[in-house]
């Protein structure tokens, strides 16, 4: 039976394609169980876009002319090779796609890096990077610690600033089956999502107070002796600084802050550590804030306190593409090679080097997808790259890396529509959609799953692994000459000891492989001595708050039948029809002083800009405003970068008004 990973969310869902019909049929298997969401039942419908990029094209003045592939690969790498002859490598930067395979993206950071620089990163920087970061620190591996099936099995689940029946509707039903067995179900939120109907705890916090929830609810479990001692004692260090830390934050100081009743912060501490069993789940609500690293370390360490690993629950950092967990393990990240294995390990840097046929490799951290802008506005990077992402509309303030992007001496884009990216580009190139082509993909709970070929590419587009094999051959760079893609994941399965004995052929015909295995740190953790890191954390305050000019705080939410830039989705016309028009919701006391009725149009305005749409009334707490980050939202999001370089783009301090007309 030959299925296709589906182009959207990290869960990883199988679909079957009936090519007679154009149709989608769930995979009866793991992970999605026969079940799909709008997007993957209507995955096909983009593809057939007469949008579609056909050719390449060359930019000359304010036109763009179509040219042959060796015309386009021969002029971009002579650009590519000059820039590094006059500035360097460290010149050129390089953008790595979520939505393209595992070969594609460890085809992108080798050239990058066989190039001569690390200026190599993917939108994993807009979302999870601080869950790895926080990961790689408290339990040394920055990645899901468990597979889904496990979440029926747990007796509590930990829901925090993550809106899975919105966002990654399969799931719900692992969810929704703990319940039935028995489990209780913990939302914490800024807002009253989809998810808290399902919950038998709704925790609806003031915007940028997890910490102080977080730390409450482990004072909670410290304080009245709730905590697992023999796993503590065993297996962690850090107990006693984190027990001082959080002493102060008691559940009263705690109501103050985040306005949840302090009563109902022992509640919740006491189930959740009594279940004997619990999963902690959460999304972009944790990680988009300039505390996202210790918003994340502070969720952790309720599990370590509980003991809550292996078989006893796990970590669930819940994955927003397609391929965001494949393209970081790949090694398209600027301070990773290929596993998470940090550049400066020298054993394994000469191992892949060796590999690729060369001594060594740059150590030196490359830029930030988040620090490109500022670098291009210094004059310090003249070329990029871009992948199958679309920065222009994806970055926060995104006014200014349009700016960046006017000022390159030279900028190709790969995708396969012309994207408001593109649109700036020197060269484009039409790359072939999911279905024209085959590779693997890793889904949240790093199961390595194949996407079989079901349809011919689409006019003279080429997969994004042969075009990048003919730029890395055009470059002369060594080890490109591939005549299929199972030589690329052949090659990659060799730089992790887990994938060495496994075939290409077993990849194919099963429902998929773990790397490194199904479940972590049962037994140790991936630290250097084996033990996990509790990790004091105060409470950071957000980078701007509100005041008399801006009173409101804004955030940034999904929707079902949207997804990211809307690239995709806005060419779906049944997404279309299902996802109506995006609004932009208000508090009902808020909308009542500012005279806002549902429907109105309104003026959104952080100090970034400002931007309209209709309001609806209701759904979100007093004081905040919450708007689709899909369409125009970056244009106003905060820029502020955490330790993760990941913006801010949870809180930013804004004013509404009503508008007359649109």
């Amino acid at each position: 039976m030959k299925t296709v990973v589906c182009p959207y969310c990290g869960f990883g869902c199988r679909l079957i394609i009936d090519r007679d019909g154009w149709k989608v049929k769930p995979y009866p298997g793991e992970p999605n169980r026969g079940k799909l969401c709008p997007k993957g039942l209507y995955a096909l419908e983009f593809v057939r876009s007469k949008d579609r990029l056909k050719r390449p094209l060359k930019r000359e003045g304010s036109s763009l002319r179509p040219l042959s592939w060796g015309q386009a690969i021969g002029e971009i790498a002579n650009e590519l090779l000059e820039i590094r002859e006059l500035y360097g490598p460290d010149a050129v930067a390089f953008i790595a796609s979520s939505k393209i395979s595992n070969e594609e993206n460890y085809l992108l950071q080798k050239i990058a890096r066989l190039f001569g620089t690390n200026n190599i990163d993917n939108c994993a920087r807009l979302c999870h990077e601080a869950s790895v970061h926080a990961l790689k620190l408290a339990v040394g591996t920055g990645a899901q610690t468990n597979p889904y099936e496990d979440i029926e099995n747990f007796n509590a689940v930990l829901i925090w600033g993550y809106n899975p029946a919105e966002t990654h509707p399969v799931v719900m039903d692992y969810i929704l089956k703990a319940k039935r067995r028995g489990a209780k179900i913990i939302v914490v939120d800024v807002r009253e999502t989809r998810t808290m109907a399902f919950a038998d705890y709704r925790l609806v916090i003031k915007p940028g107070t997890d910490i102080v929830l977080a730390n409450a609810i482990a004072n909670v479990i410290i304080g009245e002796e709730l905590y697992d001692e023999e796993f503590v004692k065993g297996r962690t260090r850090g107990f006693s600084e984190v027990r001082m830390a959080v002493m102060k934050y008691t559940p009263e100081y705690a109501e103050s802050v985040t306005g949840i009743p302090a009563e109902a912060i022992r509640e919740v501490a006491r189930t959740f550590a009594l279940a004997g069993s619990g999963a902690i789940m959460w999304g972009m609500g944790l990680t988009q804030h300039v505390s996202g690293v210790e918003n994340v370390l502070a969720v952790i360490n309720l599990a370590l306190l509980l003991g809550y690993i292996g078989e006893k629950g796990g970590l669930y950092p819940m994955r927003g593409q397609n391929n965001v967990q494949g393209a970081a393990y790949m090694g398209a990240l600027s301070e990773f090679l290929p596993g998470y294995v940090p550049l400066t390990d020298e054993r394994f840097r000469k191992r892949v080097a060796s590999l690729w046929g060369v001594d060594d490799l740059p150590t030196e951290r490359g830029l930030y997808l988040t620090e490109l802008w500022e670098a291009i506005e210094r004059g310090d990077l003249k070329a990029l790259y871009i992948v199958g992402e679309n920065p222009a509309v994806s970055e926060a303030d995104f006014t200014r890396v349009r700016r960046a992007l006017r000022k390159l001496d030279l900028l190709v884009v790969q995708d396969i529509f012309m994207t408001r990216t593109a649109r700036y580009a020197h060269y484009i190139l039409p790359a072939s959609a999911f279905c024209e082509k085959e590779g693997s993909y890793m889904n949240s709970e790093r199961r390595i799953q194949w996407s079989h070929r079901v349809c011919e590419p689409y006019a003279d587009s080429k997969p994004d692994w042969e075009i990048l094999a003919m730029l890395g051959r055009a470059l002369g760079l060594p080890g490109f000459t591939y005549a299929g893609v199972e030589e690329i994941t052949a090659e990659y399965f060799r730089l992790f000891p887990e994938l060495e004995e496994r075939s290409v052929d077993e990849l194919k015909n099963g429902d998929g492989i773990f790397l490194p295995r199904k479940r972590l740190h049962t037994w140790e953790f991936a630290t250097p001595d084996g033990k996990a890191r509790l990790v004091a954390v105060e409470r950071i305050s957000p980078w701007e708050g509100p005041n008399e000019e801006f009173p409101l705080v804004l955030t940034t939410v999904r929707l079902m039948s949207h997804y990211n830039t809307g690239e995709m989705t806005l060419r779906s016309p049944s997404l279309v029809k299902l996802m109506g028009e995006p609004r932009a919701l208000i508090n009902e006391r808020d909308a009542e002083r500012l005279g806002i009725r549902d429907g109105d149009w309104v003026e959104i305005e952080t100090r970034r800009g400002r931007i309209r749409m209709r309001a609806k009334v209701g759904g979100v707490p007093e004081g905040v405003v919450a708007i689709p980050f899909h369409f125009k939202a970056n244009r106003i999001t905060s820029p502020a970068l955490n330790k993760a370089g990941t913006p801010e783009f949870k809180f930013s301090a804004c004013r509404v008004r009503k508008m007359n007309t649109p």
